[in-house]
């Protein structure tokens, strides 16, 4: 592949990247805010960061296996277009429930543009210079986790929340222009092949009640919807199994043991780590009385160390097994976690800054490597579905983060608006949470070893 075509692919894939996250930081450093605005309680204000994720999960899969079938240039080109239509839309909510609404479209079009982006790098990267691609697009991303919550906290401080939103109007549009003026070719290596309609449809069914019914266990409803999707995810497996064209090829997971644990170590790391910029984000407005500005700028010392050294662990895993190189980021955040289980209301903020320092140098040794033992593992053909399947576990997993988080918050903190009376259970909320997390994320070590070496 020609030296033009990687350029292009990175530069267009490195934006993508950047987008999202930079969004979803700001976001988190937002949430206040828009509660002030909308008077919404804190189980309001997760379902604004989960609403985005849930939709994202939904559509990744049957979109990346659009993308294999009919092209992941034009699938992104797609996905880029209704991501920032979106974006314009969440800036114009009048409500809480339609800024919640509105997130929902724009997580559909996250999941046109990240079913497709890795996948597109994957196709023009051969396997031994794939890592260090993979790890400066994972840079991007981290990048974009920096920024977000220091011109995140700027804009919402001097602008209000709705400006972060309207930021992304101008990016979407120059992400347009690159991909139309730069990126050429297509790659459809499943060309051909009829789409799994109704596949798709049965998969959204699953894993909106896995998602949605453990976002809202311990109730009744909760319980309902989470079993009946365990129901749905049985029995879509047994379909798939059967069908000639499958939306997700289930033998991907039966027999192939580093694509099936790579994926599983995914799910348990996000699930162990989203909810971070949640809890610290209002750790540090509500307890410590610090503007969104001064927030952020605590923020950025993970995503820094995430930026930093995520290039230098992907062309490590061109060289060493990925899943050393994994497991050891898995055992390094799992510290990281740790520390913030600490976290006392008089807690220093250079305490608060040196551990999120860590958990980000351990996402860092994680994040790429996993993705390169993932994508390395199938053949052309499923790259799409491949990259979606992992995005789906970091998105289920991030729901799944989100839901202990606002179980922690309804058990400890009750649907209560945050203030000087509730400041003991919140911090016992966030202590809580923590714990949870570092424990899960220690699981997910041996999880990430088991996956075996690359063939």
């Amino acid at each position: 592949m020609d030296k033009k075509a990687q350029l292009s692919a990175s530069i267009v894939a490195g934006l993508a990247a950047f987008l999202a996250p930079f969004m979803g930081a700001s976001v988190n450093i937002a949430l206040p805010s828009i509660g002030r605005e909308f008077k919404a309680d804190a189980v309001q204000l997760g379902w604004v960061a989960t609403a985005y994720i849930l939709a994202a999960a939904v559509f990744l899969v049957p979109f990346g296996k659009l993308a294999d079938i009919h092209g992941r240039k034009k699938i992104f080109l797609v996905g880029i277009f209704v991501y920032t239509a979106a974006s314009l839309l969440c800036a114009l909510a009048d409500s809480t429930w339609a800024l919640i609404g509105f997130r929902v479209l724009q997580g559909a079009g996250a999941a046109l543009i990240f079913g497709t982006s890795v996948a597109i790098l994957t196709s023009v990267f051969p396997p031994g210079q794939r890592g260090k691609a993979l790890g400066i697009n994972t840079a991007s991303t981290y990048l974009g986790l920096s920024l977000g919550p220091v011109l995140g906290g700027l804009l919402t401080q001097e602008f209000g929340w709705r400006s972060i939103f309207l930021v992304n109007l101008p990016l979407g549009l120059i992400i347009i222009a690159f991909v139309l003026a730069m990126l050429k070719g297509e790659w459809a290596e499943a060309k051909g092949e009829r789409f799994d309609l109704f596949g798709a449809a049965f998969y959204g069914l699953t894993l909106i009640g896995i998602m949605l019914g453990f976002s809202r266990l311990p109730q009744r409803t909760g319980l309902l919807l989470f079993a009946a999707g365990i129901v749905l995810a049985a029995s879509f497996v047994l379909r798939e199994k059967k069908t000639d064209n499958p939306l997700l090829k289930i033998e991907l997971f039966r027999k192939n043991r580093v694509f099936a644990f790579s994926n599983l170590a995914a799910l348990i790391n996000y699930s162990a780590t989203f909810a971070v910029g949640f809890f610290v984000s209002l750790y540090l407005q509500y307890l410590k009385g610090m503007s969104p500005r001064s927030a952020g700028l605590v923020l950025i010392a993970q995503p820094i160390m995430m930026t930093i050294f995520s290039p230098f662990a992907g062309r490590l895993s061109d060289k060493i097994e990925p899943r050393i190189v994994a497991s050891l980021g898995m055992a390094i955040s799992s510290f990281g976690l740790l520390l913030l289980a600490f976290l006392r209301a008089d807690s220093a903020l250079a305490f608060v800054i040196a551990s999120l320092a860590v958990l980000g140098f351990g996402f860092a040794l994680f994040s790429s490597p996993n993705t390169n033992a993932v994508m390395s593992s199938v053949e052309r053909k499923f790259y799409g579905v491949a990259s979606a399947t992992l995005g789906t576990m970091r998105l289920v997993g991030q729901t799944l983060s989100m839901g202990i988080a606002m179980l922690i918050f309804g058990a400890l903190v009750g649907r209560v608006q945050i203030t000087t009376a509730s400041q003991g259970s919140f911090l016992q909320a966030v202590r809580t949470g923590f714990v949870i997390f570092a424990a899960l994320c220690f699981a997910g070590v041996f999880a990430s070893l088991a996956r075996g070496n690359r063939k």
